[in-house]
C-alpha cells in the first residue's frame, strides 16, 4: 500500500505538467498516510527503453517526505540538466523507481584497500565529497559498474575530481536504499 501511494504521488507530481486537473491533495494525503509527514531522502530515477531519462533527489531528509518525493519527481521530469525536458509521449513510456535513502553514515578508512573492505557493491550508495564538491551513485549504478575501480573513477568523473580522486583520500559516505517502482 505505501509503495503504491508513493509512486502515484511520483506520477501525479509529473503528470501535472501535462494535464491541469491532475491534482495532489497533500492535506488528505498527510491525514491519510501519516508516514508521508516524516522527514525523508528520496531519489526519483526515469528510466525510457532502459536508458537514464532523469534522476533527481536529496541525498539528506530535510524535508517532509511527501514534498521530498513531489520536488525530486518533478526535477527528474523537468530539471535534469543532462536531458531536455520530458515530453507529454515519453511520459506515457516511462519507467519510475523511487530510491528512499538511509541517513549517509561516513565511512573512516586509511587507504583504497581499506575502503575496498568497507564497501558493499550492489548495497551501498556512495556519496564521495572534497573540497566543497560531490557527487553519488546510487546503490543501483553497481549493476551498470560491477567492480570497485569502475564504480568509483566514474563517480570521481562525475563529480568532476581526478578520475584517480580516491588517491588524496576524500570523504566517503554510504548509505542504504529502499527501492520502489
Amino acid at each position: 500500500m505505501e509503495n503504491q501511494i508513493l509512486l502515484e504521488i511520483t506520477k501525479k507530481s509529473i503528470e501535472k505538467k501535462f494535464d491541469e486537473t491532475v491534482k495532489i491533495d497533500k492535506t488528505k494525503l498527510l491525514t491519510d498516510f501519516p508516514f508521508l509527514a516524516q522527514n525523508g531522502a528520496t531519489f526519483v530515477t526515469l528510466t525510457l527503453n532502459n536508458q537514464l531519462r532523469g534522476c533527481i533527489g536529496s541525498l539528506q531528509a530535510k524535508r517532509a517526505l511527501l514534498d521530498d518525493l513531489i520536488s525530486n519527481a518533478y526535477a527528474a521530469a523537468f530539471e535534469d540538466p543532462r536531458f531536455y525536458e520530458l515530453t507529454r509521449d515519453e511520459f506515457k513510456k516511462v519507467k519510475i523507481e523511487i530510491s528512499i535513502l538511509s541517513t549517509p553514515v561516513e565511512v573512516i578508512y586509511k587507504d583504497i584497500e581499506d575502503l575496498k573492505s568497507k564497501i558493499k557493491p550492489n548495497i551501498h550508495g556512495v556519496i564521495l565529497q572534497k573540497d566543497g564538491r560531490r557527487s553519488t551513485f546510487l546503490p543501483q549504478v553497481w549493476e551498470q559498474l560491477p567492480t570497485f575501480e569502475e564504480f568509483f573513477s566514474r563517480l570521481c568523473y562525475k563529480g568532476s575530481f581526478e578520475e584517480n580522486c580516491l588517491d588524496f583520500h576524500p570523504q566517503i559516505f554510504t548509505y542504504e536504499v529502499k527501492k520502489i517502482k
